[in-house]
């Protein structure tokens, strides 16, 4: 299976479409945000106190999921939704 990748990869790039499809629907990954940054993501949250730390959980393709605030909640959300969380930097 590794050199089916390899040789997929190497011959022909993935298009930005192919890559925001990876994970469909069965990835997800937590992101730490600020409050002032919640509205950007999640426009329908009402406004929320400056300062405050919050963790987003996001689909692989960054559709956003569920906002809370401790990145405990986000990651059980994920397991509640059947969801692999992965680590991205």
């Amino acid at each position: 299976m590794l050199d089916e990748f390899k040789e997929v990869t190497e011959t022909a790039p993935l298009t930005e479409e192919q890559f925001a499809h990876l994970g469909g629907g069965s990835l997800a990954y937590v992101r730490a945000i600020r409050s002032e940054d919640v509205s950007r993501l999640f426009p329908q949250a009402p406004p929320l106190q400056p300062g405050l730390q919050l963790f987003a959980l996001l689909g692989a393709d960054g559709t956003p999921i569920v906002l809370t605030d401790s990145r405990d909640a986000a990651l059980a959300n994920a397991l509640q939704h059947e969801l692999q969380t992965v680590s991205v930097h």
